[in-house]
């Protein structure tokens, strides 16, 4: 199975705190993967390590053969955890914006979601409800014909149907033979779409194995979520 993304002995710091201390792992096409862990162990920088916000880690990262750059950022669809849109633009101005920007954006595609989720189109974003908000950046992202998908906590703050929203979203919006990378501590809500999971403990890549082995073993994922985090809920 041909490889999409391959990273090798991924190491960040932030001054002599270690936040990933050599992550190693290879990621295929055509599959849904869940990184998963606890807020703070890591997930956030190698994600901005992949899509090129963070630059200062070794190690190496090749997404279908490149490092992280121009090229790289052009089959990359990403949603961070935090908004990426400027609070004056409207749902119009920014389809406008990234129908511009990336030549792998489907503007109709994104304008239909748009009125599916019932957008106000000339609204401005910082006076649309934080819900309102989170539908347009996710419409703005599956919007994009990409090979990698990287959702940064994407069901994160929201209440259970507005999870079951986004989800479906997601499932129904990526290009064919994309790769989702999703990110996230809310196991439950994911586990049904995984395909494989990896998990990151205090910098270490601990767990990277398939869905079908772990229900094999008679487990269930969040049940191996708390075995290696040791979470009593």
């Amino acid at each position: 199975m041909e490889t999409l993304l391959k990273v090798k002995n991924l190491q960040k710091s932030y001054g002599d705190h270690a936040v990933l201390k050599g992550v190693s792992y290879e990621i295929p096409r055509g599959k849904i993967i869940g990184l998963l862990g606890p807020n703070g162990c890591g997930k956030t920088s190698m994600i901005k390590s992949i899509v090129g916000l963070i630059n200062d880690y070794k190690g190496s990262i090749l997404i279908n053969g490149q490092n992280p750059g121009v090229e790289s950022k052009k089959i990359i669809a990403y949603l961070p955890e935090k908004s990426f849109l400027a609070p004056w633009m409207t749902p119009k101005s920014a389809i406008n914006y990234m129908a511009d920007f990336y030549k792998n954006f489907d503007k109709e595609k994104a304008i239909h979601m748009a009125e599916t989720f019932q957008l106000p189109m000339k609204q401005k974003i910082k006076t649309m409800s934080k819900g309102q908000q989170e539908k347009l950046q996710l419409l703005l992202v599956m919007s994009r014909k990409a090979d990698l998908y990287i959702l940064d906590e994407p069901l994160g703050g929201v209440d259970l149907v507005s999870r079951e929203f986004i989800l479906d979203t997601i499932m129904k919006n990526h290009a064919e033979n994309s790769t989702i990378l999703l990110s996230t501590h809310l196991i439950y809500d994911i586990e049904k779409v995984l395909d494989r999971v990896m998990m990151i403990k205090d910098g270490l890549l601990v767990v990277n194995t398939d869905v079908e082995k772990i229900t094999n073993d008679g487990k269930t994922v969040e049940d191996l979520f708390r075995e290696v985090f040791r979470y009593v809920g």
